[in-house]
């Protein structure tokens, strides 16, 4: 089973695992089509990454794809920790603009579905931590975009001081409405 629970930004929710346990250690389900499906969360994946990083206070994001390649990712940190930050860019929704930030670790399982419309990114928390996504759409670098990490539209709390950071990441312009 998993279990959803619903953040302040609308259509973006946290998923714990429900763990069977005995003396071998455990059996959760991380992902199930049906349940997707029965929550009207986008069940697609197509396509599935791994981001790696050497350094504590490493930023990546805040990025999204553009129709019509938006994105729904399912991202979950499975070594080391993250603190994962969405900022919802869909004009219809009552929370946009709005940002939510929780931290992920290896140790707790806990996923974070993003649906379309929602700039993603995360602050490394730990040296060597790494990230798996799960993704609904192939990557379109055409349709590729992203807010600055600290753009002033968002005010962004970090937890860390950057130590590492993309220039292309650091050199964004101001969102634009």
């Amino acid at each position: 089973m998993m279990i959803l629970s619903n953040t302040e930004i609308e259509g973006v929710y946290l998923i714990n695992i429900e763990k069977f346990e005995d003396e071998r250690g455990f059996f959760a389900r991380s992902w199930d089509n049906s349940i997707f499906r029965e929550k009207n969360l986008n069940p697609k994946l197509v396509q599935c990454s791994i981001s790696h990083n050497k350094q504590k206070g490493t930023i990546r994001g805040m990025h999204f794809q553009e129709p019509p390649y938006e994105e729904t990712k399912l991202v979950r940190c499975t070594k080391g920790s993250i603190y994962d930050v969405v900022v919802d860019l869909r004009k219809n929704s009552k929370t946009y603009k709005k940002w939510f930030g929780v931290t992920l670790d290896s140790d707790k399982y806990t996923q974070l579905y993003i649906p379309e419309g929602i700039a993603h990114g995360f602050q490394t928390l730990e040296d060597n931590s790494d990230v798996f996504y799960q993704i609904s759409e192939y990557h379109q670098p055409e349709h590729y975009n992203a807010v600055r990490w600290n753009d002033p539209m968002f005010n962004i709390h970090w937890p860390l001081q950057v130590s590492c950071i993309s220039k292309k990441d650091a050199n964004l312009n101001d969102f634009k409405l």
